[in-house]
């Protein structure tokens, strides 16, 4: 086999205070992260967002040393997963592609072109599938590839979804695991998995497989696990008014405390990487949430990042991609929107998910017109003096 490129996908993140506002910009430009009826004004509401939630983002970021570790651990498992892969006689190239952030996705396609690849094998580092996610970068990747017509020689394969594989797996078990035994009981401790969330309606109405996918992996996790300890799943990170999914993390960890968990065991489940989900928002803000409800053993397993296990497996990934049928964008299942009726009495009052979710949309809309009324200085507002 002649040479062979892997491209890891990844989100990205912001290195320095100043790189916060546009990486949040091109964030919620995404219409993957925020869907709104008119696309014109997908633009304009990033920048808005963007522009709101940037100083407390910075100070977030501020609290894990000014910037995202993202990008450093990304490359460095590129150049462990190369490392692997030559050992194994393959002549190699990794390219990361971040979708928000500088490497953008376009800068390793660039990349791509100038070399005489024989293979690509395109892998998103996120083992669960969802249309926010890897669903976000190969729809992206998708677009270059239909108005590029220097890609179209590439032999290229996707990886969708991975997080069955048995290598993944076992490197989560064993990172619990060492977890565990540092505690005085660890058969007493709860596992407490803490999922990357999405909208409900992803789920419901787009036939998001992300909450299957992250529910078996949890339950295959426990079964490598063989312990006999307790756990939850719950899902973080939620914005906006609409639903997600739940429980939500802080929600649980309260939920637990009130049951009389003393030791929790956070498990970031979603991530292979520590980032500011990770380092801020699990290890700061949630170990806050539990202290102050009563859990005073809080315990972090960290994220992969260039576990052994798991670097093995990604090279057992490209292996096996490079061998099997190819998978090509059009092989993707396309999200379908599922019109769900409800009885008037229960969705009229907001009483069902789907109704939330068109509730939190309504207030989409509202707040939609309440920035235009604000730029173009007109409107209801203005006429009976409120703006």
């Amino acid at each position: 086999m002649g040479r062979v490129g892997v491209l890891l996908l990844n989100l990205g993140g912001p290195e320095k205070p100043e790189d916060v506002q546009p990486f949040l910009f091109n964030l919620f430009a995404d219409p993957e992260i925020i869907r709104i009826p008119f696309p014109a004004l997908q633009k304009p509401l990033a920048w808005f967002i963007s522009s709101r939630r940037a100083k407390t983002s910075q100070e977030n970021y501020q609290q894990i040393g000014g910037g995202s570790p993202l990008r450093r651990i990304t490359e460095a498992q590129g150049a462990a997963l190369k490392s692997k892969l030559q050992s194994q006689g393959k002549d190699a190239e990794v390219f990361i592609g971040m979708r928000y952030w500088h490497p953008f996705t376009e800068e390793a396609v660039d990349r791509i072109k100038r070399e005489n690849l024989e293979k690509l094998v395109v892998l998103p580092l996120y083992p669960q599938y969802s249309i926010s996610t890897s669903g976000s970068s190969f729809r992206l990747l998708e677009q270059l590839w239909a108005n590029d017509a220097a890609l179209t020689p590439i032999d290229y394969t996707l990886i969708p979804s991975w997080y069955a594989r048995p290598g993944y797996i076992n490197a989560m078990a064993g990172l619990i695991r060492n977890e565990l035994n540092k505690l005085p009981n660890p058969d007493s401790a709860h596992i407490f998995f803490s999922a990357h969330g999405v909208p409900v309606s992803y789920v419901e109405e787009f036939g998001d497989p992300y909450q299957r996918e992250i529910e078996h992996c949890t339950d295959l996790i426990m079964q490598a696990l063989g312990r006999p300890n307790e756990h939850t799943l719950a899902y973080q990170s939620r914005v906006g008014p609409i639903e997600w999914l739940q429980p939500y993390t802080e929600d649980a960890i309260q939920d637990l405390a009130q049951k009389g968990v003393s030791d929790l065991v956070v498990v970031p489940i979603s991530f292979v990487s520590e980032h500011i989900e990770t380092l801020q928002e699990i290890d700061i803000e949630y170990r806050e949430v539990a202290e102050e409800a009563g859990i005073h053993g809080f315990h972090r397993v960290p994220a992969l990042d260039t576990d052994e296990t798991f670097i093995a497996d990604l090279a057992a990934m490209v292996d096996e991609a490079l061998v099997a049928q190819p998978v090509h964008f059009s092989d993707l299942e396309k999200p379908e929107k599922k019109v769900k009726i409800y009885p008037q009495d229960k969705s009229a009052w907001g009483m069902t998910p789907v109704a939330e979710v068109w509730n939190g949309r309504l207030a989409m809309l509202g707040f939609l017109a309440l920035l235009a009324e604000i730029v173009t200085g007109h409107g209801p507002l203005h006429l009976i003096g409120l703006l």
